[in-house]
């Protein structure tokens, strides 16, 4: 039990003499330090210099292990530095334990310090004060400030306690910041890992979707080329999925947890493209009110995406040249030659051999891009695909509406797969999305499906239908639909018609149905 002639108690002081230059030079070290530990170092070293402490050290709770150990220190040897206290050992692991300051005025003559980040042989001659203070975070005492001070018989013990308890207090402020910020830099790193797993996921190239021998091909081929650094070049109409591919090349090669950066060149105006590509210098046009990084500088160590890239105008395919031929680059009006590590995944569905005929496209830009090409089918190329497709996005909307919709109707399906598709898949999946936000069932019927698919100029299905037979097509629509939900059961597709199994037969023989074909 520390002998209480020796250790003193604190009482609050009537008045205070604390040095308010100290404090804020104190507040001005936390608050522009790089990092935490550089703050509490040059807190220490202020004390020091500006407080009279020979030695000092910041001691926080291990929260593993419920020890303390020191995270700063001044005047401290490296052996000490590593010392430990279990809560209620020694002074400090008092002060801690009860959150209450304790001053020793003359360490020597205490029994209970226990000399462990300072021994004795390294205080030869010197007479010590010790005073530790409490750093607490609301009611957590979360540590302890502690300073060895010369013995000084007329020091006012009262002053110097309220100074470091501030001083502590500015400790634990700062403490409590950096342990939100360290919180949520875990809570981001977590989701950032969580989103990339998802991503991956998404876009793995064993969910493109395709059973046709054309995609199984593209599969194939972004297989053997997504682990390399090899630029490619993605061939295809509009709407065949072009950055689907370039996804999928990202997310499947060693560069997936670095940026993907996509760049759709035809939707930036001339002036506005190389800036956006090589970033620009504070005042390098009107309007550049700051620098600026590219995209280039962006997607470094990852993956640099060139949507549309036939679209790019001549003075910046030059510039794109230079970057694939040296991979070195200046910002618009910039002068500093910037280097990326990035690999370039290009898109068109330009003919590039016609516009380096044409004048248009550079012929060596072209055979820089043209290294791996992928050329994406158009889904009239693809019909096993159609239903494919068409079940995923029903799924996909029907969840994200909130629809319950099982499937699509026999003669959905039919004027599905003998549609053209001048809009490959992207025009498919707005197709499907527009009749799951009509269907007001759990099947998607003909009627469903936009006009353009319903005209005879759209699916060649003919001339224009008088009411009786747009009114015959959609009773055979039904008929095949109870047929097929009751695999060919007659009596069964009655009862789901809520109509008798005598008129289902005599409408089966009108329109020409054979119930055989939806039998297991």
């Amino acid at each position: 039990m520390t002998h209480p002639s020796l250790v003193r108690p604190v009482r609050p002081p009537a008045a205070t003499n604390l040095s308010v230059g100290t404090l804020l030079e104190i507040s001005q070290a936390l608050s522009s330090a790089g990092s935490l530990n550089a703050g509490l170092n040059r807190v220490l070293g202020i004390l020091g210099e500006s407080g009279g402490s020979v030695r000092s050290t910041v001691a926080l709770i291990d929260p593993s292990s419920g020890q303390l150990y020191i995270e700063a220190s001044a005047g401290i040897s490296p052996d000490g530095r590593r010392a430990r206290y279990r809560l209620g050992e020694g002074i400090t692991g008092r002060v801690v334990e009860h959150g209450k300051p304790i001053v020793v005025p003359q360490v020597s003559r205490e029994p209970l310090f226990l000399f462990r980040a300072a021994p004795r042989r390294e205080l030869p001659g010197q007479e010590l004060t010790f005073v530790c203070v409490p750093i607490a975070i609301g009611s957590h005492t979360i540590g302890a400030l502690s300073a060895d001070l010369l013995y000084d018989p007329g020091r006012d013990y009262d002053a110097t306690t309220l100074f470091l308890s501030v001083v502590a207090t500015q400790l634990a402020q700062a403490l409590k910041i950096q342990r939100l910020l360290d919180t949520e830099r875990a809570r981001l790193v977590e989701e950032n890992e969580h989103l990339r797993h998802e991503l991956q996921a998404k876009f793995s190239f064993e969910h493109i979707i395709g059973s046709g021998g054309a995609m199984r091909g593209v599969c194939e081929q972004i297989a053997q080329v997504a682990t390399t650094n090899t630029t490619v070049l993605v061939r295809g109409e509009s709407g065949t999925g072009k950055e689907l591919i370039a996804h999928a090349l990202h997310y499947n090669s060693p560069r997936a947890k670095a940026p993907f950066v996509r760049v759709s060149c035809g939707a930036l105006p001339d002036t506005l493209i190389e800036s956006e590509l090589f970033g620009h210098e504070r005042g390098a046009f009107t309007g550049a009110h700051a620098r600026k990084k590219g995209r280039f500088e962006l997607a470094d160590g990852g993956t640099l995406f060139l949507d549309e890239v036939g679209e790019l105008n001549p003075t910046t395919q030059v510039k794109l040249l230079r970057v694939l031929q040296a991979r070195e680059f200046e910002r618009v009006g910039g002068t500093e030659t910037l280097r990326a590590n990035v690999r370039l995944v290009a898109a068109t569905n330009k003919d590039l051999e016609r516009a380096i005929t044409a004048g248009t496209f550079r012929e060596d830009l072209y055979y820089r891009l043209n290294v791996f090409t992928i050329f994406v089918p158009p889904l009239r190329e693809r019909k096993p695909d159609v239903l494919l497709l068409a079940d995923h996005f029903v799924e996909k909307y029907a969840r994200e509406h909130g629809k319950s919709i099982r499937r699509i109707s026999t003669p959905c399906i039919d004027m599905l797969m003998s549609y053209h598709w001048p809009g490959n898949v992207r025009e498919l999946e707005n197709t499907i999305e527009r009749a799951v936000v009509v269907c007001d069932g759990s099947v998607i019927h003909a009627h469903h499906l936009p006009p353009t698919l319903q005209t005879a100029e759209a699916t060649g299905t003919g001339s224009a239908r008088s009411l009786q037979a747009a009114l015959a097509a959609y009773e055979r629509d039904l008929i095949l639909d109870a047929l097929k939900t009751a695999r060919g059961n007659r009596a069964k597709a009655a009862r789901l018609l809520e109509s008798t199994e005598r008129i289902v037969r005599y409408k089966i023989r009108k329109h020409g149905i054979d119930p055989a074909r939806f039998r297991a």
